[in-house]
């Protein structure tokens, strides 16, 4: 299903890449996300936030592989309606996209949080794909 629902992207990562890195890392995320979802360009909402080594914990969930402080811990937010098809091929667009940019397939970490067109608001205080000045995407 191509949409036109905008995700929020949370990128933490531990410190030491520098700027370019970053909006590389970003940009190859928001490249994924267009491709698999055929959302707009403009739709690009990115929180980047580096952290002291340290404070990312992201150990072996029992799948045999180690991770490294290079891990890159991902959460989207997005409106509700994709299929599992869907997610897996947007998961396998992004560790391919950020291979890269140097990004380690184990150094991947993606949590995928849905909701609905309520759960919104772009600014001034009104949830707008309910008041109709954006149209709710086609589920």
């Amino acid at each position: 299903m191509k949409g036109t629902e905008m995700p929020l992207v949370r990128i933490d990562v531990n410190e030491g890449r520098s700027p370019e890195e970053l909006a590389r890392l970003s940009r190859c995320i928001h490249d994924a996300i267009i491709a698999e979802y055929g959302i707009p360009e403009r739709d690009y909402f990115h929180i980047v936030t580096e952290h002291a080594v340290g404070q990312i914990v992201a150990q072996d969930a029992g799948l045999g592989f180690e991770r490294t402080d290079g891990v890159v811990m991902i959460q989207i937010f997005t409106q509700e309606g994709r299929g599992r098809v869907a997610k897996e091929e947007l998961y396998a667009a992004i560790a391919a996209s950020l291979a890269g940019a140097g990004v380690a397939g184990e150094d991947v970490f993606l949590g995928y949080v849905e909701n609905s067109a309520s759960d919104w608001s772009f600014g001034f205080g009104r949830a707008q794909y309910l008041t109709g000045e954006l149209a709710v995407p086609a589920k």
